[in-house]
């Protein structure tokens, strides 16, 4: 039995676009947050960028605060803190306060990349050491910072004690699912960028996955790229402005976020386009029978528990639509 009745959740880098600046990116983000809250979804999480003048997450706890704030019951969280660039007790103090104002809302996804090149990872780093490494105690410091008074060392986290901030470990390779499974704890891959190893990391967390305080069971978040519109042909068009923003990440460019395109082959190489989408080629594209078709397919080969969506549409009203489309086709199945 194929389980389509999941969560559906939304994640935004907070893209600048074409003719716009940060405050309206800003404001962009809010405003898709009490849209998406509307139709139901579960979470919306922001994620971490450094040194990337296209994107305005750079200060992710202080969005996810702004977020919060002008939200009411959407849980909202990272996706991710890139842990290596913080201490975690900064993190559990920051995270700790916002549970406290907006108890039972608040979500800390958790990454080991730096989320930047190397030279900016270097001058966010807490230390000389390659923080990397760390991760996995790092994030035992962090479940122990949320955790009951009795388990707490000599440092402590205040506030933080005792607010039980659910942590999700966030991975685009194998690596972190080795460390969810171990921990006994969510696991999010990131196709929407990185789909390579998806199949084999699902499989590496359900397969040594131990039970803990925090789950009984493996939970399975995938997040994914969706471009739903009315029709096969428009999406086909507003699919453009993701390709185009992958093409930025293959060039190392630092254009805003870009209007369809009719002609995609004027603007990349046969090499670029490839990279491009490889990169993308894990995304749900089409009109709303499309997205079903897509939808389905995907849960009979993969039983996700959670699907996470993040929609590179330039027309804000056209993206609000897309995650319309979505929430739509998994509520119909």
């Amino acid at each position: 039995m194929v389980n389509t009745q999941i969560p559906v959740s939304v994640l935004n880098l907070v893209p600048i676009r074409e003719g716009e600046g940060q405050k309206e990116a800003i404001n962009a983000m809010v405003d898709l947050a009490q849209t998406t809250e509307k139709m139901g979804y579960k979470r919306y999480w922001i994620a971490e960028h450094h040194n990337t003048p296209t994107l305005v997450s750079s200060a992710t706890s202080i969005l996810i605060k702004h977020t919060l704030e002008h939200t009411s019951q959407i849980r909202v969280g990272s996706g991710g803190v890139m842990l290596p660039n913080h201490s975690p007790l900064v993190v559990a103090e920051q995270f700790g306060t916002m549970a406290t104002i907006y108890p039972n809302r608040l979500d800390l996804g958790l990454g080991r990349a730096p989320g930047t090149d190397m030279m900016t990872a270097s001058a966010l780093r807490r230390s000389k050491h390659d923080s990397v490494y760390t991760f996995p105690d790092d994030v035992r410091q962090l479940l122990a910072y949320f955790g009951p008074r009795e388990q707490q060392g000599y440092v402590k986290a205040y506030p933080g004690i005792e607010t039980n901030v659910p942590i999700y470990i966030l991975g685009s390779s194998t690596d972190s699912a080795y460390l969810a499974a171990k921990l006994g704890l969510p696991y999010v891959f990131a196709s929407h960028f990185a789909p390579t190893y998806m199949d084999e990391a699902i499989s590496i967390y359900r397969a040594r996955f131990q039970p803990s305080e925090f789950l009984d069971v493996p939970y399975m978040m995938v997040c994914l790229n969706v471009i739903a519109a009315e029709s096969d042909e428009e999406a086909e068009i507003e699919s453009t402005t993701m390709k185009q923003f992958f093409l930025n990440v293959v060039r190392g460019s630092q254009i805003p976020l870009q209007p369809p395109t009719l002609n995609m082959d004027a603007i990349w190489s046969p090499a670029e386009k490839e990279a491009s989408n490889s990169m993308s080629r894990l995304t749900f594209l089409g009109s709303k029978d499309s997205i079903r078709r897509q939808f389905i397919q995907f849960q009979e080969k993969y039983h996700v528990d959670e699907i996470m969506a993040v929609s590179y549409i330039y027309d804000r009203d056209k993206q609000k639509r897309s995650y319309e489309i979505l929430k739509e086709v998994i509520d119909e199945n």
